[in-house]
């Protein structure tokens, strides 16, 4: 192994270990208690090291919301090809959807809700913000009928984010969760 290629993967390992320990320390603390300092401290390298890897707490932000939305994408194409049949597979996309933002709120909230700086909805999106897209795509295309596919994914996309979000913030009671949800794949459905 040459030099060079044992200094990509120290360099590699080093971000994997800041990019953990912001996730951990965002679900055990909030955002806020996400600092550089923080940081620092728990990978115990210099704040300049940090920097040497990411500009700043936003771009360490966005390596977690990237590295969430590749584990997203894992569970939903787990939930949609474990399933035998479409009603199922959308059903179980659904429920891995809204079980991953219950187990993950630091991370489910920086994917969705926190400013960071990645391109959405774009081509330049990164490989898993596509791959967690493109698994939702898969599980509404047999509903897609006459209609964009794309736009329908955003819609169903956006209801469970909506029933994830107003849950999570108590102006939806989390007893009815099953129900609201019944109802939303009733409808999209057909």
């Amino acid at each position: 192994m040459s030099i060079q290629s044992r200094r990509e993967r120290e360099r590699a390992e080093r971000e994997k270990l800041i990019v953990t320990a912001a996730r951990e320390l965002a679900e055990a603390e909030g955002w806020e208690a996400v600092t550089t300092r923080r940081l620092a401290e728990r990978v115990e390298y210099s704040q300049p090291v940090l920097y040497s890897h990411f500009t700043g707490k936003d771009a360490i932000m966005a390596a977690v919301a990237v590295e969430g939305c590749a584990d997203l994408a894992v569970e939903l194409r787990a939930a949609r090809t474990a399933a035998p049949d479409a009603r199922r597979a959308i059903a179980g996309v659904s429920a891995a959807y809204m079980a991953f933002a219950d187990r993950h709120p630091a991370l489910y909230d920086v994917m969705f809700n926190q400013i960071v700086p990645l391109p959405f909805a774009t081509p330049e999106a990164p490989p898993a913000l596509q791959a967690a897209f493109g698994e939702l795509a898969e599980a509404v295309r047999p509903y897609s009928g006459g209609d964009s596919l794309g736009a329908l994914t955003e819609t169903f996309w956006a209801a469970l984010h909506g029933l994830v979000t107003l849950m999570r913030g108590g102006r939806l009671p989390r007893e009815h969760h099953d129900l609201r949800l019944a109802l939303l794949l009733a409808r999209f459905t057909g």
